[in-house]
């Protein structure tokens, strides 16, 4: 999908866009938001705990440009959309997995966030909403009982958000394959 193939798109209410690391899904959940002619909300959940997270906070920063509104939600997910999901916006998630991650290391109740978050789908949103997030369950068992629940988590998100969505792609290699809707 080319950036001109979106302008002008009519997003649906919902929209997961699930891939690997570096697969393009970013590239692709902004080229539907900045698409529709709303104005582009970004709703980040990343945390930069060391350099490197720092260096690809910054470089998404420099590639999205002035046209975005960025907030920082480590946490509080399903409040920020319902403060700033509105008729004249589109908002971007980016990424759920990141969400998941600043959950556990908050000790916080994973499953019931996911939870909440889907209710608030469920019972709809002002304007449409992308959330990306890294298919992590296609490798190997994790040797250990933190990324075995990291994964879980994040397969059981997907599966509540992939429900709740109007569309679903999944994008490998910059290609996005359409799953639903």
């Amino acid at each position: 999908m080319t950036s001109g193939a979106l302008l002008g798109t009519t997003l649906a209410p919902t929209t997961l866009v699930l891939g690997g690391a570096r697969s393009g899904k970013s590239r692709l959940a902004e080229k539907m938001v900045l698409g529709s002619g709303r104005q582009a909300v970004y709703l980040a959940t990343g945390r930069a705990f060391d350099g490197e997270m720092e260096t690809r906070i910054a470089e998404h920063q420099e590639r999205r440009g002035p046209e975005w509104r960025s907030i920082d939600v480590p946490l509080e997910l399903a409040p920020a959309l319902l403060a700033h999901a509105a008729d004249n916006t589109a908002v971007l998630v980016d990424c759920l997995t990141l969400w998941v991650t600043n959950l556990m290391l908050e000790g916080r109740n994973v499953s019931r966030e996911s939870q909440d978050l889907t209710e608030v789908l469920a019972a709809g949103l002002d304007g449409p909403v992308v959330f990306v997030s890294n298919e992590v369950g296609l490798g190997i068992v994790p040797d250990n009982r933190m990324a075995r629940d990291f994964r879980d988590h994040a397969g059981r998100l997907h599966q509540l958000v992939a429900a709740a969505a109007s569309t679903v792609y999944f994008i490998a290699a910059g290609l996005p394959l359409k799953l639903k809707g």
